[in-house]
């Protein structure tokens, strides 16, 4: 219980920083992985190599290089990727979110490009002859049976993506108040309670279940609720 005394608002404010991390990286890879995957089945052909450029780049890159390029590169060097004028814990919020977002972009695009290769062929080629544009043709017939055929897959990149926020450590990512995001505050912890490590460990497990584990229920309901009758 002097554990919880001691440390208890600091806890609760590094999972309220993961949690926001989560949140807006999460929004923005699943925006960014559907334009990958549009550029990926699309019929241009430089449309089509850029986007497998980009996935195939950040995919095969650690997430430790790509946080520390959005630092190091695009914004000391290149001044891109954060508000310049903002506070500095919110300069490598910003940052955290654009490499997580990125990063985790180029899985969402490759379970979405698995999704539309689900949908029937002759539906495609249906909607064209009636004379559905390709945009029309994605947007209105192949897209959504191709998210209600992955939602699980979908479920599996967001749980990794909330475990990779502990990647956000490298650039000191913390709060107005400087708490670290919940992997930092558990090291510091650690650092200064070296007796308790087994119960600090086991506390941030049970945080980081309580913050994926929801993802994985509400998945599993979704592709039982909107399953595609094929």
């Amino acid at each position: 219980m002097d554990l919880f005394s001691e440390y208890g608002s600091a806890i609760l404010e590094a999972f309220g920083l993961t949690l926001r991390l989560a949140v807006f990286s999460g929004l923005f890879a699943l925006l960014l992985g559907v334009v990958l995957a549009v550029f990926r089945v699309s019929p241009v052909p430089v449309l089509r190599w850029v986007g497998s450029a980009v996935v195939y780049t950040f995919r095969n890159t650690p997430l430790t290089l790509v946080m520390f390029f959005a630092l190091f590169g695009l914004f000391y060097q290149l001044k891109l990727g954060a508000s310049q004028d903002a506070p500095l814990n919110e300069q490598n919020f910003q940052l955290a979110v654009l490499a997580l977002s990125i990063y985790t972009s180029t899985f969402v695009c490759e379970v979405l490009r698995s999704g539309i290769n689900t949908v029937p062929l002759g539906q495609a080629e249906a909607a064209r002859a009636i004379g559905l544009t390709f945009s029309q043709n994605l947007r209105l017939i192949v897209l959504p049976q191709a998210l209600r055929s992955v939602l699980n897959p979908l479920a599996s990149v967001m749980i990794a993506m909330i475990k990779n926020t502990t990647v956000a450590v490298t650039i000191g990512v913390v709060t107005a108040t400087g708490v670290n995001e919940a992997s930092g505050q558990m090291r510091t912890m650690m650092e200064n309670e070296a007796d308790q490590i087994v119960l600090i460990f086991i506390i941030f497990s049970i945080g980081f279940m309580i913050l994926t584990l929801p993802v994985g229920f509400l998945a599993g309901w979704a592709s039982k609720k909107f399953a595609v009758i094929r």
